[in-house]
């Protein structure tokens, strides 16, 4: 195995907590068991695999059969959980910026540990980071979140990126480091949820009086 044990952990927690998100949306849609471990699998490891092809090598989602662990773990929890699970929207976003958060680390740490360059590892951070939730909302046939002009969703996601790419230029990158990069993007993401933080608009002048999504 290629992948240095603290970052296989690291990433597969990034795994769980996606999963639970996607898990969570199946129960939403009303999805049996099986839809919920597909979708679950999905928003997972979906990410990586987009991460993994660009970076021409088999995903090691598909290397490490480990990867499939977590999303049956994250179905079966949403299944023996789920009457107990209130607010169900509020707890998808806070897996989901969990996920968002994790993902935007090992992403980047994955795609430099290669010899890609920093600024393009820090775009295949955000794209291992994102991937995953976008193709979730796809296929439970809602808005992606990543499209939701009432949110920020790629920022956080892009700014821990940068940081982990630019920590790791400077020499000076360590799990304290990617760790605290974890927490700020996670805070930063919980917070923009609860006090409805958004960038503008394409076009400037664009009417704001669609109310926005519950959350």
């Amino acid at each position: 195995m290629d992948t240095v044990p603290w970052l296989l952990v690291v990433d597969l927690t990034g795994v769980f907590a996606f999963a639970v998100s996607g898990c969570l949306a199946a129960a939403q849609k009303h999805f049996d068991i099986v839809g919920s471990v597909l979708l679950g699998s999905l928003t997972g490891i979906g990410g990586g695999v987009i991460r993994d092809v660009i970076l021409g090598r088999l995903p090691l989602a598909f290397a490490e059969p480990v990867y499939m662990a977590p999303p049956v773990l994250a179905a079966a929890v949403v299944f023996f959980l789920m009457p107990a699970v209130q607010r169900l929207r509020r707890v998808l976003l806070t897996f989901d910026a969990a996920g968002l958060a994790l993902f935007c680390v090992t992403g980047t740490l994955t795609a430099l540990s290669v010899g890609v360059h920093p600024v393009s590892a820090a775009l295949l951070g955000t794209t291992t980071a994102i991937g995953g939730g976008v193709l979730r909302d796809t296929v439970a046939n809602v808005r992606p979140q990543l499209f939701n002009r009432h949110d920020i969703y790629a920022l956080p996601a892009m700014a821990g990126a940068a940081a982990v790419a630019l920590l790791w230029s400077a020499g000076v990158y360590s799990a304290g480091a990617g760790a605290a990069v974890v927490l700020g993007v996670f805070v930063l993401r919980v917070l923009a949820l609860r006090f409805r933080w958004r960038v503008p608009l394409a076009a400037a002048g664009t009417d704001h009086t669609e109310p926005s999504p519950a959350g």
